[in-house]
């Protein structure tokens, strides 16, 4: 009998995180970027710079709140319309953390939850 695999499945893009675990029942669970357009707004009217130090230092801690709970799993997919998810994947490769974990990457448009699981469930099924 092979062990079975925690799968995860995350749709992203700059703004939310949609997690989606096929096994628990939860599959909802949401994380939310701090750099808001109301964030933006307020940097930028100090320097273009600032706006961008600010963007990426909101971004890093967006992503250590998704790479914490990537950590959980063994398999995890990263989909999604923007840059976000290559953006994620090149902050885990730099950590060690996450050597053992398969992470595959996906572009997909907008979904709806039903269609973010429909999505999830087919990838893992290939594998």
């Amino acid at each position: 009998m092979t062990e079975t695999k925690n799968n995860l499945g995350i749709w992203m893009d700059h703004s939310n995180a949609h997690l989606i675990d096929l096994k628990t029942k939860s599959n909802n669970q949401v994380i939310t970027s701090d750099f808001t357009d109301s964030v933006k707004e307020e940097t930028i009217k100090k320097s273009e710079n600032v706006m961008h130090n600010k963007e990426q230092q909101m971004h890093e801690a967006y992503y250590k709140k998704i790479a914490a709970e990537i950590l959980k799993y063994d398999h995890v997919l990263l989909f999604g319309p923007t840059k976000a998810k290559v953006e994620l994947h090149n902050f885990l490769n730099k950590d060690t953390h996450f050597k053992g974990i398969i992470i595959d990457i996906e572009a997909a448009d907008k979904m709806t939850d039903n269609e973010e699981v429909a999505f999830v469930k087919k990838h893992f099924e290939k594998g």
